[in-house]
């Protein structure tokens, strides 16, 4: 039974309230190898990126769990190696907010030369973080499912697809309705009002930072369900 858990982007209460619904979920169908796959864009947008890794990086239970990572953790990663000057466009797109869960200041972040800043986000970030950004993963296969966080390019066999692809691409993937390599990808990264259903892949993404919705699909055998909390929505 796999459960593929669209993109968190901060917001720890929606972590929460779907680890419970998961966990009742479980409850509900009975004993089966349970796995939770989480798609990526665990930080940044929301107030509670901070928190979020916290809870993911220790998180345990009767499932085996896989993260994979986003572009937004590829950005940050990119950083705590050294890229300073990757910090002026990470703040403009959601790192602000990451920042800041970490009680950073983003005015004076961006004050001060993108090298001293890149120094003090690495320094306030706990190296239990660090690591457990460093150990995601960039794709996952079960059964007759692939799992990413962006996507794949469309005519590129799996082995050679670019990791850039896996976590950035849209339009090619998104816009293609036939196979993949025999795979139907579960993804997040392009949000939709509703989990999309579409021939050859299945989008997670309903903008949880930006809609309230956090949603999962499962996989259990011929069968695929949504489960989704916040937004209103049951």
């Amino acid at each position: 039974r796999l459960y593929a858990i669209g993109d968190i982007h901060g917001h720890h209460a929606l972590l929460e309230a779907m680890l419970d619904r998961v966990a009742r979920d479980c409850a509900e169908r009975g004993p089966a190898r349970n796995v939770l796959v989480f798609l990526g864009d665990y930080i940044d947008r929301g107030p509670d990126s901070a928190a979020v890794l916290e809870r993911l990086s220790t998180l345990a239970g009767p499932f085996r769990a896989v993260f994979i990572a986003g572009n937004h953790e590829e950005v940050l990663l990119r950083i705590l190696d050294g890229e300073d000057a990757v910090v002026v466009d990470w703040l403009r797109f959601g790192g602000a907010e990451c920042a800041a869960s970490y009680g950073l200041d983003p005015a004076r972040l961006r004050a001060v030369a993108p090298r001293d800043a890149a120094a003090r986000i690495r320094s306030a970030i706990p190296k239990r973080h660090q690591a457990f950004l460093r150990g995601l993963a960039d794709s996952f296969t079960a059964g007759d499912y692939l799992f990413v966080h962006a996507g794949i390019r469309p005519g590129i066999p799996l082995e050679g697809q670019a990791l850039s692809d896996l976590r950035w691409i849209r339009a090619p993937f998104l816009d293609h309705d036939g196979d993949h390599a025999g795979k139907v990808v579960v993804h997040g990264h392009s949000i939709s009002a509703e989990v999309e259903f579409r021939p050859g892949r299945i989008g997670v993404d309903t903008g949880a930072y930006r809609s309230g919705l956090l949603s999962a699909v499962v996989l259990e055998r011929d069968s695929r369900r949504i489960l989704q909390v916040g937004g209103g929505r049951p």
